[in-house]
């Protein structure tokens, strides 16, 4: 039988390695531009606490103005348009003019409605910032208030950024979404600058609240809002570089976009459910001002984000554009082949990735701030956070083969299932000492997240009739006893380099932090690989295999 088709199977053997292939150039593509500004992003996290501080009125005021324009943009448009627009546009490229008509009509409709809610939002500043900053009283509030006047129009470009860099996604084209992050930092970083050539530094954030001036407010928060205009405004270059052109339409009838409209409505409700549980958590958090609070989680959630954006999403936005092409096909096999890939791929990397922060949590913290009870406030709230790194990474990928399938109505139901778990949760954080209510709140996160996470694998589960469910079980047991060797080396080094005590080397300042980190996570990360090496791993043989193909030719 093989005799007779020996031509068919090297042919789909060659295209399987080309399609795998260019699923890794793109997500190293990806990964790679998402390295940069998320170093770049640290750096801009590291300067602003030395110009406000980590803990303090001003720092609060400005964490809380600055998250704004993200809250109300989540509402409006944020997962909506990555839910709807890859499988969409995927779809309308079949049609003869390549999608370009849907692509300008759904521009000129997401353009119109980001703009009017960018402009009601920057209006209301006050009584939305006086909503989400309940606790926030006095001078406090009034510099929220201020500082969100500014804020707010990152809102358009936000959903700029994201409608331009989907449709560049759809195309194949993933470089200049995640690379132009990186003058967003850049320009953020040179406004933190001027503003302390100018105003001067406050690192323990003892600037009270009324001692902000107007200038002090519009560099601060204005170089915030240029960084961001600045990233959406670019990708306008790469498209006409890939051939595309926007025209205004405001035809919007005849090109598919009522089902758009089906499939955002229960994404919109998915994204008002997580932002009243968002609320919630400010809110609560905002108790401990003067102890780890809002600053406080943005922070330990930026170093939690921090593999899940290099790993996690470079990967997964790979396979979203190649899940959404065989979805429409009614491939389903090769979704849920998709689906397990993308899964196993990202475990390898993020089992071993939350074991080094987890154990790094300390001189991470160190990096930021000074004080050992600021290190110790960030560095629970780190390890809170990370223990729901690997479920968290799960569920993206789930929920990104529910959106290739054209389906927004599940993720609704298992968010729903989440938020309610996370608001009874944080709101009973409201009885803990005021040290520990981010620390609380962290861990409702991570507990809320891992039950959602298995809620949806057996929604999914039902809906493709399975999901690989052994193998990637397998797969997640073998990483795990991996990890236990290196996480026992990562300790030992920590503890012998003075990483949990106040005044040892590891957290004695910015670089004996970095340094320590640097050889913590380069020992537990050649213990990991050395064990997968004798497990016999196919996951890790499937990364190793090409690369040393590569380096013999």
């Amino acid at each position: 039988m093989t005799s007779e088709h020996p031509p068919r199977i090297r042919v789909v053997s060659s295209a399987k390695a080309a399609d795998t292939g260019g699923i890794g150039r793109a997500s190293a593509l990806l990964a790679s531009g998402t390295i940069v500004s998320r170093i770049l992003g640290f750096v801009k996290l590291i300067v602003l606490a030395g110009m406000i501080g980590a803990i303090g009125n001003g720092a609060d005021a400005f964490a809380l103005a600055n998250q704004l324009p993200n809250t109300v943009y989540v509402i409006v448009a944020g997962g909506i348009l990555t839910a709807v627009l890859v499988p969409q546009i995927v779809r309308a490229s079949l049609n003869a003019d390549g999608g370009a008509a849907y692509i300008n009509k759904l521009l000129t409709l997401a353009l119109l409605i980001l703009g009017a809610t960018t402009i009601v939002a920057t209006l209301l500043a006050p009584a939305i910032t006086g909503f989400i900053g309940l606790p926030l009283k006095g001078d406090q509030l009034g510099l929220a208030i201020a500082f969100a006047y500014w804020c707010l129009p990152q809102i358009f470009f936000y959903g700029l950024y994201t409608l331009l860099g989907e449709v560049l996604n759809a195309r194949k084209s993933f470089g200049p979404s995640t690379w132009v992050p990186v003058l967003n930092n850049i320009v953020a970083i040179a406004g933190l600058v001027v503003f302390g050539l100018l105003f001067g530094a406050d690192p323990n954030g003892q600037r009270s609240a009324g001692a902000f001036t107007p200038a002090m407010i519009a560099v601060l928060a204005g170089s915030a809002t240029l960084g961001v205009a600045a990233q959406a405004v670019v990708l306008f270059y790469f498209w006409r570089r890939t051939g595309l052109r926007y025209r205004p339409d405001f035809h919007f009838r005849g090109v598919g976009l009522g089902t758009a409209g089906k499939m955002a409505g229960w994404t919109f409700g998915m994204l008002i459910l997580s932002t009243a549980a968002g609320i919630v958590e400010t809110q609560v958090a905002l108790v401990a001002t003067g102890k780890a609070s809002v600053f406080v989680l943005a922070t330990a959630w930026l170093i939690f984000m921090l593999p899940h954006s290099v790993i996690t999403v470079s990967v997964a936005t790979a396979y979203f554009t190649r899940m959404s092409e065989h979805a429409s096909r009614g491939m389903f096999d090769l979704v849920r082949t998709d689906a397990s890939s993308a899964i196993r791929g990202t475990t390898l990397m993020i089992v071993l990735a939350s074991a080094v922060i987890a154990v790094c949590a300390y001189p991470f913290a160190a990096v930021f701030v000074r004080p050992f009870e600021q290190v110790q406030g960030i560095g629970n709230v780190i390890v809170a956070f990370i223990l729901g790194l690997v479920a968290f990474c799960i569920l993206f990928v789930l929920q990104r083969t529910f959106y290739a399938l054209g389906d927004t109505r599940t993720p609704f139901f298992f968010t729903l299932f989440q938020v309610v778990l996370i608001v009874a949760g944080v709101l009973g954080c409201t009885l803990l000492p005021k040290e520990w209510i981010a620390v609380g709140i962290a861990l409702v996160v991570t507990l809320s997240g891992i039950a959602q996470t298995v809620l949806a694998a057996v929604l999914l589960h039902r809906r493709l009739g399975g999901i690989d469910g052994r193998r990637i079980l397998g797969s997640l047991a073998r990483y795990l006893v991996a990890v236990l060797l290196p996480l026992a080396l990562g300790l030992a080094l920590l503890w012998l380099l003075g990483g949990a005590r106040e005044g040892g080397f590891a957290v004695s300042g910015r670089l004996p932090a970095i340094l320590s980190m640097i050889l913590i996570g380069v020992v537990m990360s050649a213990a990991y690989f050395g064990m997968l090496l004798l497990m016999r791993s196919a996951e890790l043989r499937a990364v190793v295999d090409p690369l040393r193909a590569r380096l013999r030719r």
